[in-house]
């Protein structure tokens, strides 16, 4: 039996809580709270998801979302492009932007490595990132990957990649708890990890 008494709202409804942490309830609610607001902030909302799909655009550098060909941060001269952070994605970008620890850029895997999931070395963007090494312009890698058996293994396979570049290869500090993600650390933590990041070698 249909609990709406409209179809309108039952597609917004569906359509809502097909986002990640949206369960049906929390959809209802959001869609409801549209309707009572005036038509310009669900018609700027609805377009403003429009425009970020249809335009958005990623980096031909780090391959950070951006509104343009390169990135505000790859293209910030204030930055020390000799020093590459190398993250998952783009949430863990943010994370690290937030701590004010980090003044390099970025090279964004798209994924890590997880044969359980169908993810192999192909599937991300180590290819790219030995690419923007072979330049000569690197003096350290940084690995920011989550502490996870997928992560470290995406390390090691990064590691054996570059160790023959005369670049430092150093990974964030244990600061953050084995199986942790970087999005959901604090930023004090996550902060301290990068300063003391170490040599890759020594976790070996």
């Amino acid at each position: 039996m249909n609990t709406y008494s409209s179809k309108l709202v039952e597609n917004a409804v569906n359509e809502l809580s097909r986002l990640p942490g949206i369960g049906k309830k929390t959809a209802l609610r959001l869609a409801l709270h549209l309707l009572k607001k005036e038509n310009i902030i669900a018609n700027n909302l609805g377009n403003s998801i429009i425009d970020m799909r249809n335009n958005i655009r990623f980096c031909k550098e780090c391959h950070n979302i951006s509104d343009s060909e390169i990135c505000e941060i790859c293209a910030n001269g204030k930055r020390d492009k000799g020093v590459i952070c190398v993250v998952e994605d783009v949430r863990d970008v943010m994370a690290i932007e937030n701590t004010g620890q980090y003044n390099g850029v970025y090279h964004i895997l798209g994924g890590i490595i997880s044969p359980m999931e169908g993810i192999g070395p192909n599937d991300i963007t180590v290819g790219s990132l030995e690419g923007r090494v072979s330049l000569g312009k690197t003096k350290e890698v940084m690995m920011a990957l989550s502490t996870t058996i997928e992560g470290d293994t995406t390390n090691f396979y990064i590691y054996k990649k570059l160790k023959g570049h005369n670049i430092k290869i150093t990974t964030i500090a244990r600061g953050i708890s084995v199986g942790d993600e970087l999005e959901y650390a604090d930023e004090i933590t996550l902060g301290r990890s990068i300063i003391n990041r170490t040599p890759f070698e020594s976790t070996l």
